[in-house]
């Protein structure tokens, strides 16, 4: 008998989505952020997501990204390399009637192809691939943020992610064996 391939949901915390479920598959490294984070990291973005321009890198299940919509982003850029949880994150989309943008690639060449610039910037991979310094020099050296742009990074609790000088702590908390953490880019004048 094969496992079920979409074990569980996921509920959008406030905003215009709240309430709507987003199909989490089972994916090996897959660690949806959990609600009550969601909910403390929201709360922190308040005063910036209206009308932010984000990119949810490592989107997985675009939990991240969707709630930013959900809470008035005017856009979310959502990269995944995993064909699978692309597909599903774009069927999540259609299925909320959110247009956004999936892109299926590896987030460093995402980072090094393009040149949009983001106000929020959402940075969550895989624990095991060790890849925080790499996105954060990646996003530094292509110009991929906005003058003074907030950036979530989410590791494990053991773990000091290797993050430029310009990138000030905002807050941060732990949920279990996770640690969470908003900064923002220093304002270059």
């Amino acid at each position: 008998m094969r496992a079920d391939p979409l074990p569980g949901r996921l509920r959008i915390v406030a905003g215009t989505l709240r309430g709507s479920r987003i199909d989490v598959p089972r994916a090996p490294g897959l660690r949806p952020t959990p609600d009550r984070v969601r909910e403390t990291l929201f709360n922190w973005l308040m005063p910036v997501i209206e009308g932010a321009r984000c990119l949810d890198l490592f989107a997985g299940t675009g939990a991240l990204g969707i709630e930013a919509l959900s809470r008035g982003a005017a856009a979310v850029d959502f990269v995944e390399a995993d064909a699978q949880l692309a597909d599903l994150l774009r069927a999540n989309l259609a299925r909320l009637r959110q247009p956004a943008r999936v892109t299926r690639s590896d987030a460093l060449r995402f980072l090094a192809d393009g040149n949009t610039r983001y106000d929020v910037v959402f940075i969550d991979p895989p624990f095991g691939a060790d890849l925080w310094a790499s996105a954060a020099r990646a996003l530094e050296t292509h110009e991929r943020l906005a003058p003074g742009a907030w950036i979530y990074v989410e590791s494990p609790l053991d773990a000091a992610p290797e993050l430029p000088s310009t990138w000030n702590p905002h807050r941060q908390g732990r949920a279990g064996s996770v640690r969470y953490a908003l900064y923002q880019r220093s304002v270059k004048l």
